[in-house]
Protein backbone atom coordinates (compact mmCIF):
# COMPACT_ATOMS: atom_id res chain seq x y z
CA UNK A 1 0.00 0.00 0.00
CA UNK A 2 1.20 3.23 -0.94
CA UNK A 3 0.76 6.56 1.65
CA UNK A 4 1.15 9.71 0.40
CA UNK A 5 1.35 12.93 2.20
CA UNK A 6 1.81 16.70 1.89
CA UNK A 7 4.17 19.29 3.79
CA UNK A 8 3.89 22.52 3.64
CA UNK A 9 6.23 24.98 4.94
CA UNK A 10 5.35 28.74 5.10
CA UNK A 11 8.24 31.43 5.68
CA UNK A 12 7.14 35.01 6.66
CA UNK A 13 10.17 37.08 6.25
CA UNK A 14 9.05 40.72 7.06
CA UNK A 15 8.29 43.46 5.23
CA UNK A 16 11.29 45.82 3.90
CA UNK A 17 11.11 49.07 2.74
CA UNK A 18 13.99 51.37 1.73
CA UNK A 19 14.93 54.63 2.64
CA UNK A 20 16.99 56.60 -0.55
CA UNK A 21 20.00 56.29 1.28
CA UNK A 22 19.91 52.38 1.34
CA UNK A 23 21.01 52.96 -2.21
CA UNK A 24 23.98 55.36 -1.47
CA UNK A 25 26.76 53.04 -2.04
CA UNK A 26 25.28 51.11 -5.49
CA UNK A 27 23.76 48.28 -3.61
CA UNK A 28 20.13 47.43 -5.78
CA UNK A 29 17.33 46.87 -4.10
CA UNK A 30 17.05 43.37 -5.18
CA UNK A 31 20.85 42.66 -3.75
CA UNK A 32 19.40 44.03 -0.67
CA UNK A 33 16.99 41.44 -0.37
CA UNK A 34 19.02 38.64 -1.62
CA UNK A 35 21.26 39.32 1.28
CA UNK A 36 18.60 39.32 3.81
CA UNK A 37 17.45 35.98 2.46
CA UNK A 38 20.97 35.11 3.13
CA UNK A 39 22.24 36.37 6.05
CA UNK A 40 25.13 34.88 8.24
CA UNK A 41 25.11 37.49 10.93
CA UNK A 42 22.37 39.65 12.34
CA UNK A 43 22.52 41.96 15.44
CA UNK A 44 21.84 44.76 17.37
CA UNK A 45 24.35 47.61 16.53
CA UNK A 46 26.53 48.20 19.33
CA UNK A 47 25.88 51.55 21.13
CA UNK A 48 23.26 52.46 18.60
CA UNK A 49 19.71 52.09 20.07
CA UNK A 50 17.37 51.06 17.63
CA UNK A 51 19.86 49.90 14.42
CA UNK A 52 20.23 46.23 13.81
CA UNK A 53 22.68 45.25 11.10
CA UNK A 54 22.79 42.14 8.99
CA UNK A 55 25.49 40.15 6.97
CA UNK A 56 24.37 38.50 3.75
CA UNK A 57 25.47 38.01 -0.02
CA UNK A 58 24.27 39.94 -2.83
CA UNK A 59 23.38 38.65 -6.01
CA UNK A 60 26.94 38.18 -7.53
CA UNK A 61 28.25 36.32 -3.97
CA UNK A 62 29.85 39.25 -2.68
CA UNK A 63 29.20 39.84 1.49
CA UNK A 64 27.24 42.97 2.30
CA UNK A 65 26.41 45.11 4.98
CA UNK A 66 22.67 46.06 5.74
CA UNK A 67 21.40 48.04 8.36
CA UNK A 68 18.07 48.56 9.56
CA UNK A 69 15.53 49.63 11.51
CA UNK A 70 12.61 46.95 12.72
CA UNK A 71 8.84 48.93 12.40
CA UNK A 72 6.24 46.96 14.73
CA UNK A 73 6.70 42.83 14.49
CA UNK A 74 6.76 42.39 10.71
CA UNK A 75 8.24 45.04 8.70
CA UNK A 76 12.12 46.56 8.56
CA UNK A 77 13.36 49.56 7.31
CA UNK A 78 16.74 49.58 5.36
CA UNK A 79 18.75 52.91 5.73
CA UNK A 80 21.98 51.62 4.92
CA UNK A 81 23.63 49.05 2.70
CA UNK A 82 27.38 48.80 1.16
CA UNK A 83 29.89 46.24 0.44
CA UNK A 84 31.39 44.55 3.87
CA UNK A 85 33.67 46.53 5.42
CA UNK A 86 37.02 45.00 7.75
CA UNK A 87 35.61 45.35 10.99
CA UNK A 88 32.03 45.53 10.75
CA UNK A 89 31.77 42.48 13.15
CA UNK A 90 33.14 44.15 15.86
CA UNK A 91 30.12 47.04 15.53
CA UNK A 92 27.52 44.11 16.13
CA UNK A 93 26.86 42.71 19.28
CA UNK A 94 27.01 38.44 18.94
Amino acid sequence: MLYSFSCYIYLVEPEIVFVPSAFKHGVTRDDIIHAYLTRIHDSLLESCGNKYGFIGFNLAGNPIEVFYNPIGDDTIKVFHAMGCRNGIFAQMEP
